[in-house]
């Protein structure tokens, strides 16, 4: 049977890694708060004192971490998945970060004849529990292929979309559409609410129309109910903004709407909710 590890239990990652355990993969875990680990350990996953043991352990590694340092940290430090690497390994790193890292991180594999795909996910809290997430990868094709039915466990949409990057580029278009539709679906509650309407009749009714878009149907009532934990930190969609920036400054493209956002979401950031939910936008409007 292949042994599988799964470094990073957030918000996404305890729910991916638990939906590998419940389709009968034996699975070794590993974070940096060991306290996030205990309902996985509970439910059969064994413990890894680093990512350098999982390694040591395990056939197929998934990382899903915060920032692209933070990837950095797991796949090249001392104690990191490279340092306990073994030929013919394949390491999957499904956090959104840079295209650039996922090229190196590739090209760092090849010399160890380690493999590695780049597969960021969208769907974020909800995707992840109901197991329905949407997987953009990039890599070689029959490794993709190898790792497809894994990733199968918790996404409901799983595609190659090109070489080493390519996943990444993939989320950054992904990013660029959700912040479009994050600004909107703020100011149009922003809007209606100084208009005088009542706001569950207009999200239904919106929401019906060729304005609906999941960020309405699933942020705006949570908004209403004063909801604001994260299904996806403010902090990493700025950080996801940035790097979406970067690349289409470095192929010479201009995204204004795009730039809008990371600016709302800087300062929202900066205002302190940089710990809530990217729903959380609305307070820069609404001081509750």
């Amino acid at each position: 049977m292949v042994q599988l590890g799964f470094i990073g239990l957030g918000v996404m990652g305890k729910s991916m890694a638990k939906h590998l355990l419940q389709a009968g993969h034996p699975v070794i875990v590993y974070t940096r708060t060991a306290d996030k680990a205990q309902e996985l350990l509970a439910s059969g996953a064994e413990w890894a004192e680093t990512p350098q043991a999982v390694a040591q352990q395990a056939d197929i590694v998934f990382t899903i971490v915060g920032y692209p340092k933070d990837v950095e940290e797991v796949y090249l430090g001392e104690q990191g998945l490279f340092a306990g690497s073994r030929a013919g390994q394949i390491f999957v790193d499904m956090t959104t970060s840079t295209p650039a890292l996922a090229q190196r991180l590739s090209a760092e594999g090849a010399a160890r004849d380690v493999h590695i795909l780049d597969a960021p996910v969208s769907g974020g809290d909800l995707g992840a529990r109901e197991g329905r997430l949407t997987t953009m990868v990039g890599g070689e094709p029959e490794i993709f292929e190898r790792v497809r039915p894994y990733l199968g466990c918790f996404s409901a949409k799983v595609r190659l979309q090109g070489g080493a990057g390519a996943g990444q580029h993939t989320k950054m278009a992904n990013q660029i559409m959700i912040a479009g539709t994050m600004v909107g679906m703020t100011e149009l509650l922003v809007y209606a609410q100084a208009a005088g309407l009542d706001l569950p009749s207009v999200i239904d009714t919106v929401g019906a129309g060729s304005a609906g878009n999941w960020s309405l149907m699933n942020y705006a009532p949570r908004i209403l109910q004063e909801d604001y934990s994260p299904g996806f930190f403010a902090k990493h969609f700025l950080k996801d903004l940035e790097i979406a920036l970067s690349e289409a400054e470095r192929m010479a493209l201009d995204l204004p709407g795009t730039a809008l956002a990371a600016q709302l979401y800087r300062k929202l950031c900066e205002k302190g909710h940089e710990n809530n939910g990217t729903q959380a936008l609305i307070k820069l409007w609404w001081a509750k």
